[in-house]
């Protein structure tokens, strides 16, 4: 059984020392010249207004873990697009009841008021 697992743990194993030999050859050969430019904290070529150190608010991850939510019914619709024929009605009905409640929670946050950034 381990021979057939074996070329891929070779190919892994070979992929896993290339990146971390490259890794610390761009360390080891590369130039080592910082300036304070270099140091100082990038927001997308604008001078840094506050610290980096600030406090986000709620609404960041409220928004964040709603994207979240909402791109792991994707993964979810995808097995179920792929075996649709398969599937038949139940399958059908399984997924409408799925969409249906996540569509309402989606308007509940709607009206709730979590997506506006006043």
């Amino acid at each position: 059984m381990l021979d057939t697992y074996l070329p891929l743990m070779i190919m892994i194993l070979v992929g896993v020392i290339f990146g971390v030999s490259n890794i610390f050859l761009a360390e080891w050969l590369g130039p080592r010249r910082t300036t304070k430019a270099k140091l100082s904290t990038y927001e997308s070529g604008m001078e840094p207004v506050k610290s980096a150190r600030e406090r986000f608010t709620v609404k960041f991850y409220l928004v964040a873990m709603m994207f979240i939510l909402f791109d792991i019914e994707v993964v979810f619709m995808y097995p179920w697009a792929v075996q649709f024929k398969e599937l038949g009605m139940y399958g059908f009905v399984a997924m409408i009841l799925f969409m249906v409640l996540l569509f309402s929670g989606y308007l509940y946050v709607l009206k709730k008021g979590a997506l506006k950034w006043d």
